[in-house]
């Protein structure tokens, strides 16, 4: 089969399944058209009164994981730089432990999903990519309360260096994470995106060996991931990736979602933010993307192999946490978010 993934199929079917909100996420993929104020004010609804957003209908209680996730969304419809995010950054950015990590509230205990349990270590190290990279995302739109800092990280730089740091300092000696799956690929943008690049390319290598057991909905967040700060496309990990993606593209042009087949769209959308060309296209422009010719890793020429662990240090299996979008909120109130299916295992890494 030919490396090709077909952006005119995946347009085709979002326009085809998405919904009002899907379809302005869309044009704005395509030509950074502007999105109806009215779909950002939707996409906004339910902030708490601190700047973050509960897991569910009529909580008081934020969520780091929860908070994550809207600022994808609005990353999507170009609304990282009002007030409502500015908001939610700051508020990510004043949760940070001393040890430079994140931690769920604990009175989330009772429900929140294993890979945002409150004081598990591997839901901990999950937290601090994801919220580290949301942080190196909006960080250089956003203007935080408090001094600017001048190193890499725009407004949250001394923030998004300890939580580097605390990333870096995580990393096996083969160079694979001790969390979820997900995890690896939000490390990987965050260190790179802080210039640790020996340290980003040793987890890229276990993620490109990774690439032909995932499905298509990891591979497109992957590469989605990077592609976000600036990983070269020739890089090995992002040509398997969408090699990866043109192999499991649909014949009506979607991906499959690991939550079932109403969260297509979003995979889809996820996909076409990974392969979309590096400038806008022009509208009713046909695409595909070819792809480039691969390159090495930058860095290092040789990443060890991983090394037998005695039985007292075999660690638990990378997971992925299911990527199950909230559900469209209107104005007039939040709605609460289905229940996640539980994750299938992945193969152990050592």
């Amino acid at each position: 089969m030919s490396a090709v993934v077909d952006l005119d199929a995946a347009i085709g079917f979002v326009v085809a399944h998405g919904d009002a909100v899907d379809r302005a996420r869309l044009s704005r993929l395509r030509t950074g058209a502007p999105v109806p104020a009215e779909l950002l004010d939707a996409a906004e609804t339910g902030q708490a009164p601190g700047g973050g957003w509960p897991a569910t209908l009529g909580s008081d209680v934020a969520s780091v994981d929860a908070t994550c996730f809207r600022l994808s969304e609005l990353d999507d419809l170009g609304g990282l730089g009002r007030p409502a995010a500015r908001h939610a950054l700051d508020w990510l950015a004043a949760r940070q432990l001393p040890d430079g990590g994140w931690d769920e509230d604990p009175s989330l205990a009772g429900f929140a999903p294993e890979w945002a349990q409150p004081g598990d270590p591997e839901a901990r190290y999950y937290l601090t990519a994801n919220v580290a990279f949301w942080l190196a995302v909006g960080g250089l739109d956003a203007r935080a309360a408090g001094p600017l800092d001048h190193r890499v990280g725009g407004a949250y730089a001394g923030v998004l260096h300890a939580a580097a740091q605390s990333l870096a300092g995580g990393l096996r000696s083969d160079g694979s994470w001790p969390s979820f799956l997900p995890a690896g690929w939000l490390s990987a943008a965050v260190l790179h995106g802080q210039q640790m690049y020996y340290e980003s390319a040793r987890i890229q290598a276990v993620l490109a060996e990774r690439i032909p057991e995932m499905s298509p909905a990891d591979v497109a967040w992957l590469a989605a991931t990077l592609r976000h700060v600036e990983v070269g496309e020739e890089q090995w990990l992002l040509v398997s990736a969408r090699r990866r993606l043109a192999e499991t593209q649909r014949s009506d042009g979607g991906w499959d979602s690991d939550d079932g087949h109403q969260f297509d769209v979003h995979t889809t959308l996820r996909a076409i933010r990974a392969c979309r060309p590096t400038t806008p296209e022009a509208p009713g422009a046909g695409t595909s993307f070819v792809l480039p010719q691969p390159a090495a890793l930058p860095s290092p020429t040789v990443v060890p192999a991983p090394r037998p662990a005695p039985a007292s240090e075999v660690v638990p299996p990378l997971v992925p946490p299911p990527t199950v979008p909230l559900p469209r909120q209107e104005p007039a109130g939040p709605s609460a978010p289905p229940e996640p299916a539980p994750p299938e295992p992945a193969a152990p890494t050592a």
